[in-house]
């Protein structure tokens, strides 16, 4: 028994291939590697090509009511069946991915909802033969959910999101990204059930209004990760709604909100503290008075995008690299089609220690030489940006020769 409860130990750190690999070696091996204790987490998205449903079916009656962590994240050939009969033999599972998993339907909603009540996080994402009656049968049978993933989803619609969030209070994670249908009603019922939410994916739901996200950073002061990437409506009254009610937001994402200017953002700076990444890509009103502001109140900052924001200048990066966060936090700066920043915008970085990689894909006034002195202070910095030729090669042949705007790694 000794030696028993001391090789299940052992086991218990092995990973799933390596534990069938001890499976074969001998009888008492094979009792020890296989008992249901080992199996507490299997991710079999290495094998997602083989994977099939019976597969899926004998893992789980050798795992029974030990398996908490399950990944079957791409594994396309597993379906509604086998589902059900892992639902019913896996009555603890906590956390189940079935990310790109397209064979499934509603109906392994129900199977979860009748068999597994601890389910705590659920990734569903890309099964876009999930509806509205996936949503209300999780919200009957499983109340404990805090993580739920349904992005392209798109056949669900407020009716679902309400019956959702009214029978899970403690959902904490949100990813609706690429839910198209979904309108300000949706974001309301969140706003309105999900005190203890803290983020929110809404990339590409392109309904969405101030109205609606308004609701939710009223409703949600707990936010710390928000997401609405092509979400073309929204202004600056989300950026003063967030300010004022979310002052613990890190990570926003507004890349091709074209409305947003330096006078919401600069509410938001002034009044969230803690912020870490923000993609501003084409929010193409920004000056450099969003870059001034970020300096002086942001000292988190580590990821900051402002590619195609082409009315930054160098005074702008000036002000980012003087400022508290560049010294210790700054990582990663996107400066993608900023047609304005020069060779100087890198001098005004070159004190930034931290920093990994810069974007510069056509930043036409900066320089190889520029970036070589760069380097000279950052020896370990990822550059990538890209050089046309000076002048076209001579053709061969009479015919005119193509080139490829690929990136290239200086």
């Amino acid at each position: 028994m000794v030696f028993r409860g001391a090789g299940l130990r052992i086991f218990s750190f092995l990973d799933v291939v390596t534990l069938c690999r001890c499976a074969q070696v001998s009888r008492s091996w094979n009792v020890l590697a296989l008992d249901g204790s080992n199996w507490q987490r299997i991710d079999l998205f290495d094998f997602q090509r083989d994977i099939e449903g019976r597969v899926v079916e004998n893992i789980s009656k050798r795992c029974g009511g030990f398996l908490r962590k399950l990944s079957l994240r791409g594994c396309l050939g597993v379906g509604d069946s086998a589902l059900r009969t892992f639902s019913q033999n896996c009555r603890n599972i906590e956390l189940l991915s079935l990310n790109g998993c397209t064979k499934i339907t509603d109906s392994t909603c129900n199977s979860l909802s009748k068999f597994c009540p601890k389910l705590k996080h659920l990734d569903l994402a890309s099964c876009t033969s999930i509806t509205n009656l996936s949503l209300k049968a999780l919200s009957e049978g499983c109340p404990l959910l805090e993580q739920l993933n349904i992005s392209w989803c798109d056949q669900v619609t407020k009716d679902g999101i309400q019956a959702l969030v009214r029978c899970c209070p403690g959902l904490k994670g949100l990813f609706l990204k690429g839910c198209t249908q979904l309108e300000d009603e949706a974001l309301k019922h969140i706003g309105a059930h999900c005190p203890e939410l803290v983020t929110l994916n809404l990339q590409t739901c392109s309904q969405i209004t101030d109205e609606g996200l308004i609701t939710i950073c009223r409703g949600c002061h707990h936010l710390q990760s928000l997401c609405v990437s092509g979400c073309a409506n929204i202004t600056d009254a989300i950026l003063h709604a967030l300010g004022l009610n979310c002052p613990r937001l890190r990570i926003l994402e507004v890349a091709r909100c074209s409305q947003l200017t330096d006078v919401g953002f600069t509410t938001l700076a002034r009044n969230c503290h803690e912020l870490e990444k923000m993609d501003l890509e084409e929010c193409v009103q920004i000056t450099d008075g969003t870059l001034i502001q970020l300096s002086i109140h942001c000292p988190r900052l580590q990821v900051l995008s402002l590619s195609h924001c082409e009315l930054i200048t160098d005074d702008g990066i000036r002000h980012l690299g003087s400022g508290p966060c560049a010294h210790d936090r700054l990582e990663v700066i996107e400066l993608d089609n900023c047609p304005l920043i020069t060779d100087a915008s890198l001098e005004h970085l070159k004190t930034c220690h931290s920093l990994d990689r810069i974007e510069l894909y056509d930043c036409q006034q900066i320089t190889r030489a520029g970036i070589k002195r760069l380097r000279t202070h950052l020896p370990n910095i990822k550059v990538h940006a890209y050089f046309a030729p000076v002048t076209p090669p001579p053709s061969v042949g009479g015919s005119r020769q193509r080139f490829c705007r690929c990136c290239i790694l200086l």
